[in-house]
């Protein structure tokens, strides 16, 4: 049987960082937005930090009222981001881990040491109609946690698997796909909808782009950072093509 499928989310936070190093306006991340989604993007994604390091309220608030596909909210569960996003509905939430000092999201959401405070979250934002979605390790384990929880999607952390890419470790890899393809596999199993994201490049999508229960991939930092020299529909364009091949077994 042959996949499904596979979608593009853009992340456009860092065009929000680079407005934000200088302030003002420019660049503004819901152009971007609009931008992604002329050049193919299934849907877009912001997350709304509690420093707001990048993504701004307005932004959000312009994204949910502009763009005419899914917008994908990425937020820590704190008592003011579910304000923010019961108000708002948007399309999804991802639930994330955040810390103040770190540079970006450093791994996945711990949903079993936090499961009281996850799960009224939880069944908060699926009664507004806000699809739910957590960001994970990719273990079987994690899976189970997550399909009691109620959440109908998981999005797998990339991250570890990146790092062996640009190490060059062919066994880091090899031990790292086989984490993604158990999990990915798992958590179909179970009925939850499987997206991946983090650090991935047009190097290294192809062999998560190939594991057939992942219907999504959340993509950021490095289609923002193709865009400074490409432009960002043919940033876009290729890592569809790269997504693409992997989907289809045919990637280098």
């Amino acid at each position: 049987m042959p996949a499904s499928p596979l979608r593009l989310g853009v992340n456009v936070d860092h065009v929000a960082t680079l407005r934000n190093a200088r302030g003002g306006t420019m660049p503004d991340p819901v152009r971007a937005a609009h931008a992604a989604i002329a050049a193919g993007a299934d849907g877009i994604t912001a997350h709304l930090r509690e420093d707001r390091r990048h993504i701004r309220d307005a932004d959000m608030e312009r994204l949910r009222r502009e763009i005419d596909r899914p917008l994908n909210f990425e937020m820590a569960v704190t008592d003011e981001m579910m304000g923010i996003v019961l108000r708002l509905k948007p399309h999804a939430a991802c639930l994330v881990p955040e810390k103040r000092e770190e540079r970006t999201t450093e791994g996945g959401l711990d949903i079993i040491g936090g499961r009281e405070h996850l799960a009224p979250a939880i069944a908060r934002l699926n009664a507004a109609g806000v699809r739910v979605s957590l960001f994970v390790e990719p273990e079987v384990h994690v899976m189970d946690a997550a399909r009691a929880l109620g959440a109908p999607v998981v999005e797998l952390h990339t991250g570890t698997y990146c790092e062996a890419v640009i190490a060059g470790d062919p066994e880091r890899i090899r031990v790292e796909l086989a984490r993604l393809a158990r999990a990915a596999a798992h958590g179909g199993g179970l009925g939850l909808e499987i997206h991946a994201g983090h650090g991935l490049t047009v190097e290294s999508v192809g062999p998560v782009a190939a594991l057939p229960q992942v219907r999504e991939l959340n993509i950021g930092h490095a289609l923002m950072a193709e865009a400074i020299f490409d432009g960002l529909p043919a940033a876009i364009r290729g890592m569809r093509a790269a997504m693409e091949a992997g989907r289809a077994g045919t990637a280098a």
